[in-house]
């Protein structure tokens, strides 16, 4: 059967495999281009985004897209989703019961969409792709797992909480555009997982 984009988004509208969809206004399966080259990836969806059933359109979401837009990258190019599909209460981590019930959904979404590049937007992202180890040291590392390249950095709503991050955060997304332009020339190192972080 042939997979597509909006096929994994109405399957995550009606999905029911978890606790998390029993309290949920709305499910965000995530939206953008779906030939887009940068895909961002965070934990899961906030107040704001179960009400609207969009990704990043609270204020975690203005402090991404005007990130992006500061360094060149549009909101519009890019495809951005979540790990876990429906908001967890109080906007607690996903459970790691939560996160596997979903992971297939977000696991199509890259096979889907092909990006040259993912970005994983905190810790939840970062550990549910490469199965351990931490965002503060693996931060603004490119790494490749499967064939698929990934840039870890932290989530918005990390920097909403501590100001000092957004350095490394726009450093991050400036590194990831330059990484774009430069897709096919030689380019800096990127780390294999089995490299500690």
């Amino acid at each position: 059967m042939f997979d597509t984009i909006k096929q994994v988004a109405e399957e995550v509208l009606i999905c029911t495999k978890c606790q998390l969809s029993t309290q949920r206004t709305k499910a965000v399966p995530g939206e953008g281009n779906e030939k887009a080259r940068i895909m961002l990836i965070g934990e899961g969806p906030g107040a704001q985004e179960d009400r609207q059933g969009r990704p990043f359109v609270g204020a975690a979401g203005d402090l991404l897209n005007r990130t992006l837009k500061e360094v060149g990258i549009a909101r519009e190019e890019v495809f951005i989703t979540n790990i876990v599909k429906c908001r967890p209460p109080e906007n607690r981590p996903p459970k790691p019961d939560e996160i596997n019930s979903c992971n297939s959904y977000v696991m199509r979404q890259i096979k889907l969409i092909v990006p040259d590049i993912v970005c994983l937007l905190g810790r939840v992202a970062f550990e549910t792709i490469a199965g351990s180890g931490s965002i503060t040291k693996a931060r603004g590392i490119f790494f490749e797992k499967d064939g698929q390249l990934y840039l870890p950095t932290y989530h918005p709503a990390a920097i909403l909480r501590n100001a000092t991050l957004m350095v490394l955060f726009k450093q991050d997304l400036q590194a990831l555009q330059k990484r774009i332009e430069n897709i096919g020339q030689p380019s800096a190192r990127t780390m294999t997982l089995d490299e500690s972080f």
